[in-house]
């Protein structure tokens, strides 16, 4: 039966490349399916057949998570040490290890605390769930690259996961989550998008721990009908610590699932299914069968209750280059993933135009950012336009935008390349501080952005691209125009930025926060990019450094 459900699938597109993967069909056990994927995979059923440049990337998406993740605890953010210090206390001496520390704990505490380090900046790997290669894979659900502490924790859990089966493991995570991102859109139902990624992680850490595929059916099918988190927890003009966490408490709920359903607990059987779960409950197929009160429940020719199919195929790679994480985006600093198009607009605007900053702050008479619907009623709303938080500003367009005009404008040199501009005008976190907060040149410039819908053009362009325009209006009367930006520096399709370069320039920023040195920054981040090199023992010690000796530092949030 499973064989039937697990069928290969030759390339569908001229568009893809080389690639093999294998389709989970609606009208199969797609819980059991993705558990039995994950386990083929990591067995290595389909051969070493996964491109070198997919494990680049990975191995790209992962060190930037880390630096991320070790910078925030460095600044004594707050729901990164709280979840810190709580995994601390549950000591287990088969469990994994926080950031910075040898000490044993539960591995579902480890993976809260290391994922929400990682996710607190809103800095790493962003997925936006759309792949029009493949039918029915144009969802646009987007997500982020918070997950990489469930490999991290099953290695030390197990001490049998070298480096590169440990990235094959986060290759595995982001093909689950990312796939089903293309598939499902949780957002339109006001769920928040961590769910793809828990269903991911509990597939991957069963199958690292040697699961058998009806245990992480069990474990996918618990996360699923007792743990959905809702969108309530990032909506607000105010931010708390939960948008932050969320995937976080998500993945941990997830790999308690795994734990449980490894001890003999039986959660929800064929989940996607399920007509009472998120699925299907959203997204009616069509069955047969009665209300509880014997009544049809008809929508259209749906059976709103009765036996069917999930709302989607599944299709999940496993060979050649074309997997999800290649086509997943980097943040080169610190801004929420909308803003990248408006940052780039901006930043091209300064390069091609140094004249701009000659006049300060004054010389500006206006700037306006035309935008696509979510980014303009998301961060570009007029209410995000006075952040009291951390969490607000990085989520407000406005702020973002002036944060990096001011400070070229202030030093009156512009960069003379894009790569060099992205570089020197990195958005670091003490930009979001609270001193940088109430800046008075970021909130002159900020009353003086105004945001324009760009309209059913500029809609239908996203999620292929962030498609964004900036006009700078001078003193003058010059009006400096960025033209629309499809592909911003950072973008999976971007062909233009020296992505490496400013990584290495983002890692070492971060880094810096972190530790005393320059060499030690280097030194770890070389232990992170060889990664694929490492043995089982070099895998489990790859997030240890001595805490106690990071720079010392006050709560960058006060």
């Amino acid at each position: 039966m499973l064989s039937r459900t697990f069928a290969s699938l030759r390339p569908l597109a001229p568009s893809i490349r080389h690639f093999s993967a294998v389709k989970l069909p609606a009208d199969s056990n797609q819980a059991q399916g993705i558990g039995q994927y994950a386990k083929d995979l990591l067995e290595g059923k389909f051969g070493d057949n996964v491109d070198a440049s997919v494990y680049e990337r990975v191995e790209m998406f992962h060190t930037d998570s880390v630096m991320c993740g070790i910078s925030a605890l460095a600044l004594k953010t707050n729901a990164p040490t709280i979840l810190r210090e709580e995994a601390l206390t549950y000591a287990d001496a088969k469990g994994a290890t926080v950031f910075g520390s040898s000490a044993k704990c539960a591995p579902e505490k480890v993976i809260a605390a290391n994922a929400s380090a990682v996710r607190e900046w809103d800095s790493n790997g962003t997925v936006f769930g759309f792949n029009p290669s493949i039918p029915g894979h144009d969802a646009g659900e987007f997500g982020h690259n918070d997950f990489y502490p469930v490999v991290m924790a099953a290695a030390q859990v197990t001490g049998q996961v070298d480096g590169k089966k440990a990235l094959l493991a986060m290759i595995a995570l982001d093909e689950i989550r990312g796939r089903l991102a293309e598939v499902f859109s949780l957002k339109s139902y006001k769920i928040d998008h961590v769910v793809h990624g828990a269903i991911a992680s509990a597939a991957v850490y069963g199958a690292l721990l040697g699961a058998s595929v009806e245990e992480i059916e069990s474990a996918i099918g618990m996360a699923v009908a007792h743990y959905i988190p809702f969108r309530a927890i990032r909506a607000g003009k105010q931010l708390s610590d939960s948008k932050g966490a969320s995937a976080a408490i998500s993945t941990e709920a997830a790999v308690l699932s795994v734990r449980r359903a490894m001890r003999g607990f039986v959660g929800p059987k064929d989940i996607f299914r399920n007509p009472e779960a998120i699925f299907r409950f959203f997204e009616p197929t069509t069955g047969t069968g009665k209300s509880k009160d014997n009544i049809d429940i008809t929508l259209g020719n749906k059976v709103r209750w009765g036996p069917g199919p999930s709302p989607f195929n599944l299709i999940l790679s496993h060979s050649g280059d074309d997997f999800a994480v290649m086509g997943m985006h980097f943040k080169l600093g610190l801004y929420e993933h909308q803003s990248a198009g408006a940052l780039e607009g901006a930043i091209n605007a300064l390069v091609n135009n140094p004249e701009l900053v000659s006049g300060g702050v004054d010389g500006i008479a206006g700037i306006n950012i035309i935008a696509y619907e979510p980014a303009f009623g998301i961060i570009g709303d007029p209410a995000k336009k006075d952040p009291k938080t951390r969490q607000s500003a990085d989520h407000s367009m406005a702020f973002i935008v002036s944060r990096i005009l001011q400070k070229v404008l202030k030093t009156g040199k512009v960069p003379g390349t894009m790569d060099e501009a992205w570089m020197e005008l990195m958005l670091s976190p003490y930009d979001y501080g609270k001193d940088a907060l109430y800046e008075k040149d970021t909130r002159a410039l900020m009353e003086k952005i105004t945001f324009s819908h760009g309209g059913p053009e500029y809609d239908a362009k996203y999620p292929d691209g962030i498609p964004t325009a900036i006009d700078i209006t001078l003193k003058s009367g010059k009006v400096i125009s960025s033209g629309m930006v499809m592909y911003p520096s950072g973008h999976a399709r971007n062909a233009t930025a020296d992505l490496k370069k400013i990584l290495q320039h983002k890692n070492r920023m971060l880094g810096d926060i972190v530790f005393q040195d320059r060499a030690t920054v280097d030194q770890f981040v070389n232990r992170l990019v060889t990664m694929k090199d490492a043995s089982a023992a070099d895998a489990c010690s790859l997030y240890d450094f001595d805490f106690s000796k990071m720079k010392q530092h006050d709560c960058i949030d006060g």
